[in-house]
């Protein structure tokens, strides 16, 4: 069974900054793509970023520039590093996972929350 976990999350300050784990239990190299997504109070789950097998990244608008994806496969982990925080990227960050073989599977991890308030 995959098992996906993310830590890293808090309450920062706007302006403030936060490094996002997700952590797998085996090998990410499998995974076609990987992903943040997050989802606020009485909001639907929006994608944040994506990284692919190949290294190649996606942002949403509303945070391009300011987050950065990455995935360490010897580490087995991907990360969001969060910088130049606003209110309105508070939010439960979840980690997801897909792998493509003659169907597609995804994994989702169980999400941490980030506020970020003055």
């Amino acid at each position: 069974q995959v098992q996906l976990v993310e830590s890293g999350g808090g309450l920062v300050q706007p302006g403030g900054s936060l490094r996002l784990s997700c952590a797998a239990s085996g090998s990410i190299s499998r995974f076609n793509t990987m992903s943040w997504h997050r989802q606020a109070p009485g909001k639907e789950r929006e994608l944040v970023a994506v990284i692919r097998s190949g290294g190649r990244t996606n942002y949403a608008d509303s945070v391009k520039d300011r987050f950065t994806i990455s995935r360490d496969n010897t580490k087995n982990t991907m990360d969001l590093q969060m910088e130049s925080l606003k209110p309105e990227d508070t939010a439960v960050y979840y980690c997801n996972a897909q792998l493509v073989t003659i169907a597609t599977w995804e994994y989702w991890g169980q999400g941490t929350q980030v506020t970020v308030s003055s």
